[in-house]
């Protein structure tokens, strides 16, 4: 704990550096990353090997762990781009003088100490230095023991492009990838200012629970696509089988169909004989469960199969008798992450997206765009379904608070 701690105090002490950094140094530090992310990516390579080589498998979570060269470019690409929008932090909001004379003026300023608790995906180590070191704020990585191996690499490359641009490497630390690493992350309230935990509902659960530091969540994902009675019954399936499979390991990926029993007996089928190409398996409730007779991978299912988060190549099917009934079963057992609805019927779609309550509510489109490269934000730490302070992707813009700057001539308070 002692070493821990020693950690936490050096990059409380280098975060306040960090604010006085010029941002045409900080662009640049990133910008180094992204070439030595690209140019030593065999040493990022080798150690992923090695993380690897110690699970099983046929687990199809090792996904979310997996690195290769494409992966690689795409995480170097993020980082040009988060280097490219603008400073979050030092945005004047307000400025005006009271009648007493006094100058009153309000900024963004860093949050100060951002630490990250999150499993598996390395990317989300460069993710969360990249948009911190953007902000200007500290950050403290703790990772998942999965991907120790990898992280370690990553930190090297991370630190040695800050020491290469004349900024305190401390200013984005590795906590040791043991859990007991975690509780002095969660309690050091004088240097850590926000945890943000990223990863399976119990880490957030955990993290929750547990924490003396305030805590932003980052939400599991129990994802729904509802294809109403009169979708395109083409787009639906598309929309389907992509929130599906395209990479069934992350957050925003659909974990629940929702089916209208007028388009059930012509949607279900079509559904079927997509997923089937990728090996899903299907939790049905009765009345899919009867249309889908005949699916090698089929299984009737239960309560608890409609609140899961997969995290794999698996789905649930509802079918409802209307919209009302769509409505109620993602309230029962959504979680506020993302959700869709697929209707050509436009009035409806409005209801959805007004009824709904997620961070993220689509019409006529996959859940998979939940992410804050899709929606132009360079990266994200996470996807807040919490209400209070970030919702949706949590990225840059969010990674400040407030500061209010009074200069005066003298002024008392009668």
């Amino acid at each position: 704990m002692a070493t821990v701690l020693t950690i936490i105090q050096k990059t409380y002490k280098a975060a306040i550096e960090l604010r006085n950094t010029p941002d045409k140094q900080i662009k640049a530090a990133l910008k180094t990353l992204s070439v030595m992310l690209v140019q030593q990516s065999n040493a990022l390579l080798k150690a992923n090997a090695l993380d690897l080589a110690k699970q099983n498998a046929e687990n199809p979570r090792n996904d979310r762990l997996m690195l290769n060269q494409q992966r690689i470019n795409s995480i170097a690409r993020s980082i040009v781009k988060v280097s490219k929008l603008p400073n979050p932090s030092g945005q004047q909001l307000q400025s005006g003088v009271l009648p007493n004379g006094l100058l009153l003026q309000k900024y963004t300023v860093p949050l100060g100490v951002v630490g990250a608790v999150y499993e598996s995906r390395p990317n989300v180590t460069f993710d969360i230095a990249a948009l911190c070191l953007r902000s200007q704020n500290g950050c403290l990585l703790k990772g998942s023991n999965d991907a120790a191996q990898t992280n370690k690499a990553a930190i090297k490359l991370i630190r040695t492009a800050l020491a290469n641009n004349n900024i305190n490497p401390n200013c984005i630390s590795l906590l040791p990838s043991e859990r007991e690493a975690v509780t002095g992350l969660l309690t050091a309230t004088k240097y850590v200012d926000v945890i943000i935990p990223r990863g399976s509902d119990s880490l957030i659960q955990f993290v929750r629970k547990n924490s003396l530091v305030p805590v932003i969540e980052t939400g599991a994902g129990v994802c729904h696509v509802y294809v109403h009675e009169a979708a395109n019954v083409k787009k639906a399936v598309d929309i389907a089988v992509n929130a599906k499979v395209s990479r069934p390991s992350v957050c925003n990926a659909a974990d629940t169909f929702i089916v209208d029993e007028n388009i059930a007996s012509t949607f279900l089928p079509q559904l079927a004989a997509r997923l089937q190409q990728y090996g899903v398996e299907i939790f049905a409730d009765a009345k899919a469960y009867r249309m889908l007779k005949g699916y090698p991978l089929l299984a009737k299912a239960n309560s608890q199969h409609f609140g899961q988060e997969f995290l794999g190549l698996q789905c649930a099917i509802k079918v409802v008798k209307n919209m009302d009934e769509a409505l109620a079963h993602i309230a029962t057992y959504g979680t506020r992450h993302s959700e869709a609805i697929v209707s050509e019927n436009k009035k409806l779609c409005n209801r959805f997206l007004k009824e709904v309550d997620a961070a993220a509510v689509y019409a006529n489109a996959s859940t998979r765009f939940t992410d804050g490269g899709q929606f132009g934000l360079g990266a994200e730490i996470g996807i807040s379904t919490q209400k209070l302070h970030a919702r949706g992707p949590f990225a840059l813009e969010k990674l400040v608070t407030e500061k209010w700057i009074i200069t005066g001539n003298g002024q008392i308070r009668n």
